[in-house]
């Protein structure tokens, strides 16, 4: 599934990207600009219109350790409430941000609720009953403050080991970026130490991460089919749910 096309090019006499998409490319450029002004590595966006983004062609060397301090500085940025400025996209789904004081229920109703019905019911069933009994917040609410997070942090979406692109930035539990990272492989260990150096993540994480994961696994469904809903079911039944 395709939602954008990407050409090389020259700007100023330096190698660009141009990346024409389906979606708001300003979306893209304002996420960008505030992972950049965070602490992490970006490329420079030159020009942004609606249909497209034009930006720096970036490369490596790689270095992952690096890139790993610059994720946790970025996510010490952080607002009063979860949430973002606008709402924004993953991928070539639409991502609402309202602001909302308690990211539990940020997290079910604006990152799993809308993505339910693509569940078989007894899957959507466990997930809403979690939700409702308080289970999900008492998992989930941990005292941690909202972080600025890139929001689609895979392998795919890190240019040789150095560089962060196609963000779906807002501010949430920063676990959230190391959970989809996670669910797919990729990322170096080398990574992780430096950014658990730079700022270790609170205890309990390793009891959360399935619950995190489930709103990229709801997106992999809903774009993919149910070859992920196996995936889904595999984390509800380590919750207990």
């Amino acid at each position: 599934m395709a939602w954008a096309s990407i050409t090389r090019t020259v700007h100023e006499g330096r190698p660009a990207i141009v990346k024409t998409t389906d979606y708001d490319a300003r979306l893209e450029a304002d996420g960008l600009r505030a992972l950049a002004e965070a602490g992490a590595p970006t490329p420079e966006v030159y020009e942004v219109t609606r249909e497209r983004i034009v930006m720096a062609e970036v490369g490596g060397p790689s270095d992952w350790e690096a890139l790993g301090r610059a994720l946790a500085i970025c996510h010490r940025a952080t607002r009063p409430h979860f949430g973002y400025d606008l709402d924004n996209v993953l991928g070539p789904l639409p991502q609402a941000n309202p602001w909302s004081p308690v990211w539990s229920e940020f997290y079910y109703r604006h990152r799993l609720a809308p993505y339910l019905v693509d569940l078989p019911a007894d899957l959507g069933n466990r997930i809403r009953s979690a939700a409702e009994r308080g289970r999900l917040a008492d998992l989930l609410d941990h005292g941690q403050p909202p972080s600025l997070i890139h929001g689609d942090l895979w392998s795919g979406n890190i240019v040789e080991g150095r560089w962060l692109i196609d963000p779906a930035v807002n501010y949430a539990d920063r676990e959230l970026d190391l959970a989809f990272a996670a669910v797919f492989g990729g990322i170096p260990e080398r990574m992780w130490r430096a950014y658990q150096e730079e700022w270790a993540l609170d205890e309990g994480w390793r009891q959360r991460r399935p619950a995190l994961q489930l709103y990229h696994l709801l997106v992999h469904v809903r774009l993919f089919g149910g070859g992920y809903v196996g995936m889904v079911a595999d984390r509800l039944d380590t919750l207990g749910w």
